[in-house]
């Protein structure tokens, strides 16, 4: 999937996406708060832009929407500090991490990897991008997702556990990051199930509206 940021088009690469990052998803999901990022990867081929329509997947049954706050890397770096991370990134935006919550239950139970319950294609709906400005504060973008016109989640960047510049230093400690890479920063309580036909809305003031429709 191309990234158009205006003046730059970028190709969107890895997927990372954080876990548990704000306090009372962990409380609403029960267990422990991570004591640091909890990674997991999704496909390329997970992305939808929106206006487009999402299939719900056939091999689950409670699909479930989180609404994340999502970076965009446009410079490549390693062991990149928190107070350079703002420099590594191209772009802001919204988007989705769709959960197959049956799925994700079962495989917990198991010890097994979460991967068909979250990295199935069409799972990381993507809004359109805004060109990050070192004047946008990282730390304070609010954000909402509505379900057929219904508020469900309301987040601020500024209740994460681990922040922006926080996960760009974990995650270039272990991966060379790359531009087009994005990273899913994780989403606030209030997540909750989605069925055909229902309309999904997320909205910032600073980054935009973005909507699909599930089928």
């Amino acid at each position: 999937m191309r990234l158009d940021l205006g003046s730059r088009i970028i190709t969107a690469q890895r997927i990372f996406c954080i876990g548990k990052n704000y306090a009372e998803h962990v409380k609403e999901l029960g267990g422990p708060a991570p004591g640091r990022p909890m990674v997991f990867m999704k496909p390329a081929t997970s992305l939808v832009p929106p206006g487009e329509t999402i299939p719900i997947p056939a091999h689950g049954s409670h699909l479930h929407h989180e609404a994340e706050v999502v970076v965009l890397i446009g410079q490549s770096g390693k062991n990149i500090s928190e107070s350079a991370a703002p420099a590594h990134i191209a772009g802001l935006t919204l988007g989705l991490d769709l959960t197959l919550r049956d799925v994700q239950s079962d495989l917990k139970k198991k010890g097994w990897p979460w991967e068909i319950s979250k990295a199935f294609d069409h799972s990381a709906p993507l809004g359109t991008l805004t060109a990050f400005e070192e004047s946008l504060p990282l730390n304070n973008i609010s954000f909402e997702c509505r379900v057929n016109g219904t508020v469900r989640q309301t987040g601020n960047t500024g209740e994460m556990m681990f922040s922006i510049p926080d996960l760009i230093n974990y995650l270039s400690g272990i991966w060379e990051l790359k531009e087009g890479d994005l990273i899913y920063t994780g989403t606030p309580a209030g997540v909750g199930p989605l069925k055909s036909g229902d309309r999904v809305t997320l909205h910032s003031d600073r980054l935009g509206m973005f909507e699909w429709t599930l089928a």
